[in-house]
C-alpha cells in the first residue's frame, strides 16, 4: 500500500470518490438516508485508541440551498481494516442518521451507549450487530447478503484504499512519558466526574447512586 511516487491527486481524489460512492449507495437503496458531507481526519485519541467514525447532526451549511447538512466523519487509521469494515462503518453512522431523520433516541451517556432501537435500524441497514458490555449494541460488521448487495461498491472501496493513516502512539500511565491529566469518566447513570487514569488503576470508583464503576470513555465504531 505504499507509492511514494504517485501524486497526491491520484490518491486523494480516488479515495474521497470512492467514500462517497459508497453513501450514494446506501442512499440509493434507503430513502431515509439524506445526502451528508463526509470528512476524512485523524481518528487517534488523546486518551488511547481510536475512533473509526462519527455523525454530527446539521454541522455544514450548503450556502446555495441554504440548507444545513450533517457530518459522516471516517477515520483515516481506521482504512486500513479494508472495503468490508469501511463500509461497516459507513452504514453505522448511516444508521444513526436513520434514527435522527425519524426522530428516535438511538444513543444515550454521550453517545457512547448504542441500545436496541440502534440495533434494529443497523441491521435494517445491513449489519449484524454484537453487544459489548461499555457500548451496548455498537460493534457492527457488514452482513453477509449486503456484502452481495454492495460487491461493485466494495470493489471501488478496495480499489481506492491505497492509503490509511498511521495511529498516534500515547504513552501509558506509568511509563516515561505518560500523561497523568485528570480526564472525564463516566458510570451508567451516566454521572460524569474527572479523574486521572493513574488512580482508576489503583482501585474502582463506584457511583453511589447506580452502583457502577466509573471509566474513562472509550472509542468505537461509531456515535
Amino acid at each position: 500500500m505504499n507509492d511514494s511516487t504517485a501524486a497526491p491527486s491520484a490518491i486523494t481524489v480516488p479515495l474521497i470518490t470512492a467514500l462517497q460512492g459508497a453513501w450514494d449507495a446506501i442512499q440509493a437503496r434507503h430513502d431515509d438516508v439524506p445526502p451528508v458531507v463526509i470528512t476524512l481526519g485523524a481518528g487517534s485519541l488523546d486518551r488511547g485508541g481510536l475512533k473509526l467514525g462519527h455523525f454530527a447532526a446539521d454541522r455544514w451549511h450548503h450556502a446555495a440551498t441554504a440548507t444545513d447538512l450533517s457530518e459522516v466523519f471516517i477515520g483515516g487509521e481506521g482504512l486500513e481494516r479494508g472495503s468490508d469494515e469501511v463500509l461497516a462503518t459507513l452504514l453505522h453512522e448511516a444508521a444513526h442518521v436513520v434514527a435522527n431523520v425519524r426522530g428516535i433516541q438511538d444513543t444515550s451517556r454521550q453517545g457512547r451507549w448504542h441500545n436496541k432501537k440502534f440495533k434494529a435500524l443497523a441491521e435494517e441497514l445491513g449489519l449484524t450487530v454484537t453487544k459489548d458490555d461499555k457500548l451496548g449494541w455498537s460493534p457492527s460488521q457488514l452482513a453477509e447478503d449486503a456484502a452481495t448487495v454492495y460487491a461493485d461498491t466494495l470493489q471501488s472501496l478496495n480499489e481506492a484504499l491505497t492509503v490509511y493513516r498511521r495511529a498516534e502512539i500515547h504513552a501509558q500511565p506509568g511509563t516515561k512519558g505518560a500523561t497523568n491529566t485528570v480526564q472525564p469518566a463516566l458510570c451508567g447513570c451516566p454521572r460524569r466526574i474527572r479523574v486521572a487514569p493513574s488512580v482508576l488503576e489503583e482501585a474502582p470508583i463506584v457511583c453511589g447512586s447506580c452502583g457502577q464503576e466509573f471509566q474513562h470513555e472509550t472509542a468505537d465504531a461509531g456515535t
